[in-house]
């Protein structure tokens, strides 16, 4: 069987001030719904900053393997690509990173207009909140993505 290769170059990546190895591209927030689907590239070999969930999720890696790790470092599962998992809200601290290559993988948040995801330091103190608002106003500040022609 033959391997295909996602090509990502006509997504236009962005980065979030203070979340190292990873990059990210909103796809779609829906207010009235409570949706926000949004793709993260994260860098091989590297984790991002700790957090937590807040809403319920599904993931689909669409490139490499997703990594997920404790607070303490212990890894938890490796999720290859084509893997598609369902996760609730509240879910223990964790770090996220690619394995031995960038990992792409589409997020779909979903059930809550409030927080989505909890950023924390080692102490587990929050940094910082990103929520349904915060993504829309990323969405909007975003280059409009590359669409096939119309007609």
């Amino acid at each position: 069987m033959t391997k295909i290769c996602f090509d990502d170059s006509n997504i236009r990546w962005y980065q979030l001030e203070g979340v190292d190895h990873a990059s990210y591209h909103v796809c779609s927030v829906d207010v009235d719904n409570a949706i926000v689907d949004v793709l993260f590239k994260f860098d091989a070999n590297q984790r991002v900053i700790l957090h937590r969930h807040h809403a319920d999720y599904r993931t689909f890696v669409v490139q490499g393997e997703l990594r997920l790790y404790r607070a303490n470092g212990d890894l938890i599962e490796t999720r290859p690509v084509g893997s598609y998992v369902e996760g609730h809200a509240g879910g223990e601290p964790h770090t996220e990173g690619g394995g031995d290559q960038d990992a792409i993988v589409f997020f779909s948040n979903r059930g809550t207009s409030g927080m989505i995801y909890e950023l924390l330091d080692g102490d587990m103190n929050t940094v910082a909140t990103l929520g349904l608002q915060d993504f829309k106003a990323l969405m909007e500040a975003q280059e409009p993505p590359v669409q096939p022609g119309r007609g």
